[in-house]
């Protein structure tokens, strides 16, 4: 039996990047944050790499770099441990977690796209713009 292929699905997205040195415009992707309004889903996936954020800027405060990421994870999944931005709605929260910063931790310009699973297009970009061997 042939089932129907579910509809496509929008869905937007955003790089969370470490960036020491806003006037010399580099950085490192160490995480990604997807959101598909009609599908309801919200999620992000982060790795830090800890070793390779040292070797790249050795003055760099790693531990608040995870906490700022940690914190952004919390709001993510949403609830009381996300503060009042966590009880938000997920578009609501998307948007707070995309709007851009002035700190280390900063998101890129929000992306878009069409997908039918939101969750392995996470996976996806996740894998092939963040996660190094």
């Amino acid at each position: 039996m042939n089932l129907p292929a579910p509809d496509w699905i929008d869905y937007d997205y955003a790089f969370l990047r470490v960036v020491p040195h806003p006037h010399l415009g580099t950085f490192v992707n160490v995480g990604v944050v997807l959101h598909a309004r009609t599908a309801e889903y919200l999620d992000l996936r982060i790795r830090p790499d800890r070793e390779h954020l040292f070797a790249l800027w050795p003055e760099l405060d790693v531990e608040q770099v995870e906490r700022s990421l940690e914190a952004l994870a919390r709001v993510c999944a949403g609830g009381t441990e996300g503060g009042p931005i966590g009880l938000l709605p997920p578009s609501e929260r998307f948007h707070w977690l995309t709007t851009p910063r002035s700190g280390v931790v900063q998101p890129s310009d929000v992306h878009g796209g069409r997908t039918r699973d939101p969750a392995g297009t996470l996976e996806h970009l996740f894998e092939t713009c963040v996660q190094r061997p």
